[in-house]
């Protein structure tokens, strides 16, 4: 009875330590584990919304530190400048890492790396190219506004000097064009690391003070951070590209719908253009949508007036500088080199160059169309073959010549009757049954 009792006590005691000790176990291995965000394209609208939900997914899971991959062009000024305050702001240590190899963080993509607080580049990757530029129709200019560019380097000296990097290097990526890779970036104080992964880094950050915290990650676990699909959804249709392709193919599509109703196009216009919009975070030009509205007034114009396509050309001028001006490059809506700017104006002009040429083809045919004669006439007395009943109040169809028209006629005539075309009304036919011939023949 006696060792009963103590066996009882001594799987009581087991029991408390093992309900003291296995969490504790469970936390220690929970907290090591590192958060990485991939960032590998533009700076968009949501991009700041993103690494806001990463950060508070760090914070909530206690994860030893989040590290933002790096392969970006660059993108909008203010969303950069909200994500280099989200990293200040947040106790969650804060990695930049322009990865893997062989790609690059400009721009707008600099600024975000020299303000986290550990700064590393895998090999073969490059930095800089941060100089504010616009492009022009004679190619692309710095811009020199002494406001602007000030604001900016002291900006980025400031979070150099915050991080203890090399704040002449973070000055003349904006004021000269400086680009870096990897080993210079080390050499010169831009960056504390050069490594070939994340778990590399992990290794090499092992041990680091950060924000009261002593970095525990060689080994830990790397999570790579999910984007909800709302934002997912958001990241996509908020692609500079993507977004004024919305617009312009919104602003087709709602004009089509309105000339040709029943189809759905318009519903569909407003649609893509609610999307575009939002995509855009509603920074449009308005100059822009009214040259397109302007052009395509001036197209359908020409379709349904005699002329020598004066309407047709405007109307595609005013479409191309529409979509000139829709493209988000100017500085500080895009901030990316002037290469990027050009492939955005591209991508968005390409498209209606080809609608251009499309419309001009469509534009010839309805010129040919006018120089005919009408032919109209050599309908009447021919004979057609019923597809669809036709009767008193009841319109059918008709094959002539391969071709389906609707039908009308006072008597009933079934399907696969021939019938005399009388006469044509708009687009409809008025017929008679053939069939008054045969009974004639039969009777004789």
């Amino acid at each position: 009875m006696r060792s009963l009792k103590r066996f009882c006590i001594i799987l009581l005691l087991f029991i408390i330590l093992a309900s003291v000790l296995v969490p504790g176990i469970a936390n220690a291995s929970s907290e090591r584990r590192v958060l990485v965000l991939e960032i590998s394209d533009s700076i968009t609208p949501v991009s700041d919304d993103i690494v806001a939900d990463a950060i508070a997914f760090a914070e909530q899971g206690d994860y030893e530190t989040l590290v933002i991959t790096l392969n970006t062009p660059g993108g909008g000024l203010d969303e950069t400048l909200r994500i280099i305050e989200q990293i200040s702001a947040t106790d969650v240590p804060v990695i930049g890492f322009v990865y893997p190899e062989g790609t690059q963080a400009w721009s707008a993509g600099t600024l975000i790396l020299i303000s986290t607080d550990i700064a590393a580049m895998a090999p073969f990757t490059v930095i800089g190219s941060a100089q504010p530029v616009t492009v022009t129709t004679s190619g692309s200019e710095p811009v020199n506004d002494s406001k602007v560019i000030n604001a900016l380097v002291t900006r980025a000296t400031e979070n150099a000097k915050k991080h203890d990097r090399n704040q002449t290097a973070a000055a003349s990526f904006i004021t000269e064009n400086l680009n870096l890779d990897a080993e210079t970036a080390l050499e010169y104080g831009v960056i504390e690391y050069v490594s070939p992964s994340v778990e590399d880094l992990m290794e090499q950050v092992d041990g680091q003070e950060i924000k009261g915290r002593v970095l525990q990650t060689e080994g830990a676990t790397v999570v790579n951070y999910e984007i909800p699909l709302r934002l997912a959804f958001m990241d996509i249709i908020s692609d500079p590209i993507i977004s004024s392709l919305l617009l312009l193919l919104g602003i087709y599509a709602l004009i089509l719908g309105i000339s040709n109703p029943g189809f759905g196009a318009e519903l569909f216009g407003i649609v893509a253009i609610s999307l575009g919009l939002i995509g855009t975070g509603f920074d449009v030009s308005i100059g822009a949508i009214f040259l397109i509205l302007v052009g395509v007034g001036l197209l359908v114009l020409e379709l349904n007036s005699p002329g020598f396509g004066v309407f047709g050309i405007a109307g595609m001028v005013c479409i191309v500088a529409g979509s000139v001006l829709l493209a988000p490059t100017d500085f500080p809506q895009n901030y990316t080199p002037a290469d990027f700017q050009r492939t955005i104006l591209l991508s968005v002009v390409a498209p209606t160059v080809l609608a251009g040429l499309f419309l001009v083809f469509a534009l010839y045919k309805v010129m040919e169309v006018r120089k005919r004669k009408p032919q109209f006439g050599e309908l009447l007395g021919e004979t057609a073959n019923v597809i669809r009943p036709i009767g008193p109040g009841k319109e059918g169809y008709v094959v002539h010549r391969g071709e389906h028209w609707k039908a009308r006629s006072e008597l009933e005539i079934g399907k696969g009757e021939k019938v005399r075309i009388l006469e044509k009304d708009g687009v409809m036919l008025v017929v008679e049954p053939m069939r008054e011939e045969k009974e004639e023949s039969v009777e004789e």
